[in-house]
This record gives structure tokens, C-alpha cells and sequence, in this order.
């Protein structure tokens, strides 16, 4: 079973909320194989929060259970932001972790 591209920007609601208030635009471009391709477009083309931002949907679209990858099509986020997620999600599996869920700090 696959999750569609309305199930994608539904979880991510949160986020577009915010990124409406800039004129951020998420495409979600592909969802085949649970691999979901996105951009980042509109005001968050040369925003300095956009890694953040991706980050944040990175985080909540990979708590999914059809979600195999997210990538973004324009780079938004670095490696080393995808290993401290990828580090963190894994602590909470385990039960570990200081941190709220859900929450990226």
C-alpha cells in the first residue's frame, strides 16, 4: 500500500500553515515505492529557514508507515540534518532521548 500525495500534505499541515504565511509552496512531485520526492518552492526559494523547514517534514513524513525516504529535489536538506534526524527517531524508538516527541531540538 502507498500513501498519497494528499495523505503527504495532510501530515505536514503543521508546517504549510507557516510556510502559507510566507508564501511557501510543498510539491510533492513523486510517491512511488514509499520514496516521496518533494520541493520547496515559492518564498522559501532563498529563505535561510528553508533546511529547517525541511528538516520538520522530514521528521514528521518519515514517522509514517509507507514513508521509505523523503527527498528534496532542491537540495533542502543537508546530510547532516538527515543523520540527526535519522539519530534522533531511532532514540525514540528505543525509548531513549531527553527530548519531547515530535518536536526537533
Amino acid at each position: 500500500m502507498g500513501i498519497s500525495a494528499e495523505e503527504i500534505l495532510a501530515e505536514i499541515g503543521p508546517v504549510q500553515e507557516i510556510l502559507d504565511e510566507h508564501d511557501g509552496v510543498v510539491n510533492v512531485i513523486d510517491t512511488t515505492d514509499g520514496n516521496i520526492m518533494l520541493s520547496l518552492d515559492g518564498g522559501c526559494n532563498g529563505c535561510s529557514s528553508t533546511p529547517m523547514t525541511a528538516m520538520q517534514i522530514y521528521y514528521s513524513l518519515k514517522k509514517l508507515e509507507h514513508v521509505n525516504d523523503v527527498i528534496f529535489v532542491n537540495g533542502e536538506l543537508p546530510e547532516y540534518m538527515r543523520t540527526f534526524i535519522d539519530q534522533k527517531m531511532a532514540k525514540e524508538a528505543e525509548g531513549g532521548g531527553d527530548e519531547p516527541a515530535g518536536e526537533i531540538v
